[in-house]
Order: structure tokens, then sequence, then C-alpha cells
């Protein structure tokens, strides 16, 4: 498919069409950012210039090949074997690469794709199933409900907490969370989250990467990322990895978030895992400074305060268990939704 055509059978919200002018034209009736994205789709440049969503510094534009973007899109659909005449729900903002990808995936392997708003319960109102979506971890808390509309759904945007996970385990929706990022055009590995067999509960932590795409480590222990078919050049990422095979990596946390207390490297989002079943707020930990210890470890909660026993989990070591705990009423977060840390911290001893 060249990048200004689409695919004969592409539906977008029941209607079909014969020409991209039509299809422009269609489009403007949903939303600015759907026709916006549309119009560079069909233009003449070989690009699309995209924001990243500023979860781990400034959001910045970046520039995309058409061609990489219909390789992603191909890559997912033969990996959940989404053919044509799949149908799926976009339910996420096209202003950043997750939702534009959707178009794009459905655009190049011809689905009939249905755009609602990017609420936080998306699937309350709707009457149909579709056989493919994406959503947030918001979304997902928000839909638990109504899932079984979904045959396959893709999570991305954030962690997806233990009680979120223990949740979703009797539903027959399939549900995996995603490993990705703007550079690499959304994901290039996705876990599944339930219904596990009890033969693959050893791999169960382990993102397996789609076709084509080759892994490794920095010095750092950060992943590197090699896709030909979806970057010129190898992406360096931030993320601490443990490479389990060619095709399989877990993913232990981000590099610029290890708090060194005392000489003991701690790993924020393994010990947030841990602590997930004390607290049912949102809430994170950090590294703040410390005359003592170099950092020292702190957990931000978002809500009223409460009282938490740091007893009750057994896998929390010393090391792991929160120095001191803040409560703040909101989280500062991107247009994304995902949580500043920098920043909140901030707001935590501006109060």
């Amino acid at each position: 498919m060249k990048n200004n055509s689409f695919h004969k059978s592409f539906k977008l919200n029941d209607t079909s069409f014969t020409t991209k002018e039509d299809l422009l034209k269609f489009s403007k009736e949903i939303n600015d950012s759907v026709f916006a994205f549309l119009s560079d789709w069909f233009n003449n440049d070989d690009f699309v210039i995209v924001q990243t969503s500023g979860s781990t510094g400034k959001p910045k534009l970046i520039q995309l090949k058409k061609e990489f973007m219909v390789n992603s899109a191909l890559a997912t659909g033969k990996f959940f074997k989404l053919k044509e005449n799949t149908t799926a729900l976009l339910c996420l903002s096209t202003d950043y690469i997750a939702g534009k990808m959707m178009l794009v995936r459905a655009l190049t392997l011809g689905w009939k794709l249905d755009i609602v708003g990017a609420i936080s319960n998306p699937l309350k109102d709707l009457e149909k199933h579709y056989d493919f979506s994406a959503m947030v971890p918001l979304q997902l808390r928000n839909s638990l409900g109504e899932l079984y509309k979904l045959k396959q759904l893709i999570v991305g945007g954030g962690v997806v907490s233990n009680d979120l996970i223990d949740a979703i385990q009797n539903v027959s929706t399939k549900i995996y969370a995603t490993y990705g990022m703007t550079e690499t055009i959304t994901h290039i590995a996705v876990k599944k989250l339930n219904n596990i067999p009890q033969a693959e509960l050893v791999s169960a932590f382990h993102y397996k990467v789609l076709s084509d795409i080759e892994i490794y480590q920095d010095k750092r222990n950060c992943l590197v990322i090699e896709a030909p078919k979806l970057s010129e050049e190898k992406v360096i990422t931030n993320d601490v990895v443990k490479i389990v095979s060619k095709t399989a990596f877990e993913w232990l946390g981000r590099f610029d978030n290890v708090i060194n207390s005392g000489g003991v490297k701690l790993h924020p989002e393994k010990i947030e895992e841990k602590l997930s079943a004390l607290i049912s707020n949102r809430f994170f930990v950090a590294g703040v400074q410390d005359e003592v210890l170099g950092e020292r470890l702190v957990l931000v909660v978002e809500g009223e305060q409460q009282l938490i026993d740091f007893s009750k989990t057994e896998s929390l070591t010393k090391y792991e268990t929160p120095k001191q705990v803040y409560f703040i009423d909101a989280f500062i977060e991107t247009e994304t939704k995902k949580i500043q840390r920098t920043e909140t911290l901030k707001k935590c001893y501006a109060s």
C-alpha cells in the first residue's frame, strides 16, 4: 500500500471511501486532530512529525518515516493475527503516536475502525463489540465491567499495577502490556497479562519482541533496540532490563530513576510493584538527597493521609522500605496522563 492510498476494505465509523479526499472531508467532522493527522499522512512527504509524550523529559517533535509506520502496522497485524475486516476501536488521542498508529493500522490492513473520545471509560455507552483496541491503564481500570466487548486489548502508556492485573484474570479478553516509545513507533514487544497457562507462568514477566527486531544491553544494562524496519538508527533506551533470550527480556525500571541509597541500587518500579499490595491509591517512590545515604527513599501517595504498614509485605527489604511518606492531593501529569515524578516531588516540598 502506498502512503497516499488506503486499503480497499478500510472503514471509518461504518463509512467506506473511494478517494482520500472523501476520507479527509469525513474526518474533519470527527475532530481536528484526526483530520490533521490524515492530512499529513496523505501529503507528499515521506515522513510525519509527531510529539513525544514528555514523561521522562521535555516533549519534543521528531520525524517518523511513513514507510516505517506501515511496517509497524504490518508487524502488529501479524503478531495479533489481525487481518482484513478486523473491527477496532480507537479511544486514544490522535495527537500522540499511539492514537495515530491505530489509524495507520486500520488504513494499512483494511480494518473497520470506530473512533470515540479519549475518555476514561470509553466502552461504557458502546453496544458494538470489537476484535481489537488499545488503552492506557486508567481506561482499562474504568472499563473492567465492559471488557467483554473486546476480544484483544493492548495496554501502554504506563505500568499496569498488580491489583489491576488481578482484576482482569477472569475476563475473556486477551490483554497484553506493551513496551515501546514514540521513537520505535509504539510497541516493539508485548507480554500477556491475563489467563496465562500454567506452563507459561515462569515467563509471564517477560516481554516478547515482535519480528525483525534485535535486542541487547549497553554498559548500563539498558536495552538497545535495532529495528531496521522501524528506525534507521539503533534506539538506546534508559530502561534497565534483564535479557532472557534473543527475543525476550524482563523490564526492571528506568536507569534515570535508579536510587543509590547507602551504596545499594534500588529500582523504584520493582519496589512499587511490591507496595501495590498495600496501597490502593496512585503512588510512586523516589530518591531525595540525603547527607548520610546519598539518596533517601521516599514514598509519594495521591490522596488523603492514611496509615501504611510496610511490615505487611514480607518481600520488601529494609533497603526498599521508604524512609518518609508524602501525601499530595493530585499528581502532576503529562497530556497523556503519565505521572511527572520530578515535578510532583517538587510540589511535595512546596506544600
